[in-house]
C-alpha cells in the first residue's frame, strides 16, 4: 500500500461532511501530492444503536428501525427483515401480499437508483440529470404516500402481511407512471452515458476486479459491474421472484475496463429498465382478492432458534441474522450491510488515482451511511 511512492506523504481529511446523500463520512486520505496512496474511512457519525435497540423492542417494532438504516431504500430493508422473521416462524403469506411486496420493492429500487444516478451526475459536475431524476423519483414517492401515508420511511411491510392494502386507482396510476417514465429512461441514458466529460471522469477509473470484489464481500450493482452475474433474486430466489422474467445486467466495459466507475453507473441504469419490467409483470398477474392482514399473527413470538436470511436490496446482499429466545423481543438482530462491504473496498480501488478521481469512486459505490453505521 503506502510504499508506492517516495517523498513525504500528507494526510488530507475529507469530511466529516454530508456530501449530498451519501451520509456523514470522513475519509483520511494519504496522498503524495495529488496521488492517493491509501484511504482510511472513518465511520460512526450516524450510529444510532439499531442492533441494541432491537433487543429492547418487539419484533414488529424493529421494522421502523430497519426503515431508517438504508433510508433511500426503506421498502427493501423492510422486505429483508419480514422475510427473515417469516422464515423463523414458518409463516406462509398470501399471494396477493407477495405481489404487492415485489411491486413496492422494485419501485423502491427504481427510486433508489434514480437518486444514485442523479447524485452521481452531480458529483461529476452535471447538475441537470439530478433535477430530472428527482422529478421521476417524486412520482414514485407519491405512489408510496398514497398507499401508506409516508414518503421516505414506510413501516409498510409487516410480518405476515402489509400495513395497508393498495388504495383505489393505484394500479392505473402505476401503469400511467411507467408509460410516462419508460421513454424518459432513454433520455437520461443519453444525457450522461455518452457525455464526453462524464465518460472521461468515469471510464477506466477506479477499476474493481471481480476477484477483489468477491474477496471484499462487495455485492449488488457494484459486484455485477465487475462482471459477476450474482443477484439473490435469481441465485437464491425468495418471495415470488422466480415467477418473473428479467435479466441480471453485468458490466461489459463498454467505455473502458470492466468494473470501472462507468460500469457501476451503467449497471444501475439498466437495472431501472429491468425493475420496470418486473413491476409490469407483477401488476398484470396480481390477484384481485385477498386480505393483506390475513397471515399477520396476533402476537409475534417466534420459537427458540436463529435464522440468517438474505435478500437483494438496492445496494446488494442484505442479510439479517436473528436470534429468538422464545419471547416477543428478539435476543439479537444483526444486519449484514451491503454498503459496508462496498465502502471497505474504497482504498483498494482508489490507490494510485488522483483526489478528484476518488470522488468518482465514492459516488459510483452508491453507499448510504445510515446502513453502514446503523
Amino acid at each position: 500500500g503506502l510504499g508506492l511512492m517516495d517523498g513525504d506523504l500528507m494526510t488530507i481529511n475529507m469530511g466529516p461532511n454530508h456530501p449530498a446523500t451519501h451520509g456523514v463520512l470522513r475519509l483520511k486520505c494519504q496522498t503524495d501530492g495529488e496521488i492517493i496512496s491509501g484511504i482510511t474511512p472513518v465511520i460512526g457519525y450516524l450510529h444510532r444503536c439499531f442492533e441494541k435497540h432491537s433487543e429492547n423492542v418487539t419484533y414488529e417494532q424493529v421494522i421502523p428501525y430497519v426503515d431508517r438504516c438504508d433510508y433511500l431504500s426503506s421498502m427493501t430493508m423492510d422486505f429483508g427483515y419480514v422475510v427473515a422473521v417469516e422464515k423463523l416462524m414458518n409463516i406462509e403469506v398470501p399471494d396477493k401480499v407477495e405481489y404487492i411486496r415485489v411491486v413496492m420493492a422494485e419501485l423502491q429500487r427504481i427510486a433508489s437508483h434514480l437518486l444514485a444516478l442523479g447524485v452521481y451526475g452531480m458529483d461529476m459536475g452535471a447538475f441537470t440529470p439530478m433535477l430530472y431524476m428527482l422529478k421521476e423519483r417524486e412520482r414514485i414517492l407519491d405512489l408510496f404516500e398514497l398507499t401508506c401515508g409516508a414518503r421516505l420511511l414506510y413501516n409498510y411491510m409487516w410480518v405476515g402481511g402489509l400495513s395497508h392494502d393498495l388504495p383505489k386507482g393505484f394500479v392505473e396510476m402505476t401503469y400511467q407512471f411507467l408509460d410516462q417514465f419508460e421513454p424518459k429512461i432513454d433520455e437520461y441514458d443519453n444525457v450522461l452515458s455518452n457525455n464526453k466529460i462524464f465518460v472521461e471522469r468515469t471510464a477506466d477509473i477506479g477499476v474493481l476486479p471481480p476477484d477483489v470484489a468477491v474477496n471484499y464481500g462487495v455485492t449488488g450493482p457494484n459486484l455485477r459491474a465487475s462482471g459477476v452475474k450474482w443477484d439473490l433474486r435469481k441465485n437464491e430466489t425468495y418471495s415470488i421472484y422466480d415467477r418473473f422474467d428479467f435479466e441480471v445486467p453485468v458490466g461489459e466495459g463498454m467505455k473502458g475496463t470492466i468494473g470501472d466507475c462507468w460500469d457501476r453507473y451503467y449497471v444501475r441504469m439498466i437495472e431501472i429498465r429491468e425493475s420496470v419490467k418486473i413491476v409490469r409483470q407483477a401488476l398484470a398477474k396480481m390477484p384481485k382478492d385477498g386480505d393483506v392482514h390475513k397471515a399477520v399473527p396476533k402476537k409475534i413470538r417466534p420459537p427458540k432458534g436463529s435464522i440468517y436470511s438474505r435478500t437483494e436490496s438496492s445496494r446488494g446482499d442484505l442479510g439479517y441474522y436473528i436470534i429468538s429466545d422464545g419471547t416477543p423481543t428478539p435476543s439479537r438482530v444483526k444486519m449484514r450491510s451491503p454498503s459496508f462491504a462496498s465502502l471497505s473496498a474504497i482504498s483498494e480501488i482508489s490507490e494510485g488515482w488522483m483526489m478528484s478521481d476518488m470522488i468518482s469512486v465514492l459516488g459510483s459505490l452508491d453507499i448510504v451511511l445510515g446502513e453502514i453505521d446503523r
